[in-house]
């Protein structure tokens, strides 16, 4: 297994995220660099690189010359946001080789089938889904593309954590990575694209309902 080392700049990004989810900070509110440092424990420099790395990732907003803002959380905002990464996955599958496509569709069946449970652990549905749309968008030759997809992706891995806690039980479509798989397998890159449009759109209504009651303990991912 290879070992992950992570720059000081990405330890703290991961800081941030983590604090994040758990509520810690304010969403809309301003940010003071010089009271996050003493937190953090780290000097300015490296956490101002990191709140830029955020910033580009939408998970903070730069105000020229007066710093920086958490962005704010709203229905809109995700389902905008959600918006780009369908169309951004679909444009990715576009890219890859249809040989090469064909040749991996039934290990996106596989995986598909691999977790069928309707209702899991958040963090175990989190981590099926990245990994099946890792496996997904993999033969995509863009890198450019395929890193813009994961920036766009930190931004909505905060309305994940802020509203649904890693240890609650979620609800999920266990069919829709189903629907993407066998329109693989089919070659029909159409209709694999639609599938894939509709399982991010989806979502929007689902964190909705979260967004509605911080309290929920169940809601469909």
């Amino acid at each position: 297994m290879a070992i992950q080392r992570q720059s000081l700049r990405e330890q703290i990004e991961t800081e941030i995220m983590n604090r994040v989810g758990a509520g810690e900070f304010d969403m809309g509110e301003s940010i003071n660099e010089v009271t996050l440092s003493a937190e953090l424990g780290v000097s300015r420099t490296p956490l101002r690189e990191a709140l830029i790395s955020l910033s580009q990732q939408g998970v903070i907003t730069r105000i020229s010359g007066k710093g920086f803002r958490w962005a704010p959380i709203s229905e809109r905002d995700f389902a905008e946001a959600v918006q780009i990464i369908a169309a951004l996955e679909c444009l990715a599958l576009a890219l890859s080789p249809a040989e090469e496509l064909n040749v991996i569709a039934p290990r996106i069946m596989d995986a598909a089938k691999a977790f069928t449970a309707t209702e899991a652990l958040a963090e175990e549905v989190n981590s099926h889904d990245d990994d099946f749309h890792e496996l997904l968008l993999s033969r995509c030759p863009n890198r450019r593309l395929l890193e813009t997809i994961a920036s766009h992706k930190v931004a909505l891995r905060r309305y994940e954590k802020f509203f649904v806690g890693a240890k609650d039980r979620v609800e999920r479509a266990a069919t829709e990575h189903s629907a993407i798989a066998k329109a693989l397998i089919a070659k029909d890159l159409t209709a694999a694209q639609a599938a894939l449009t509709a399982n991010w759109l989806n979502s929007t209504s689902r964190i909705g309902k979260a967004m509605a009651s911080k309290e929920v303990t169940k809601v469909a991912v």
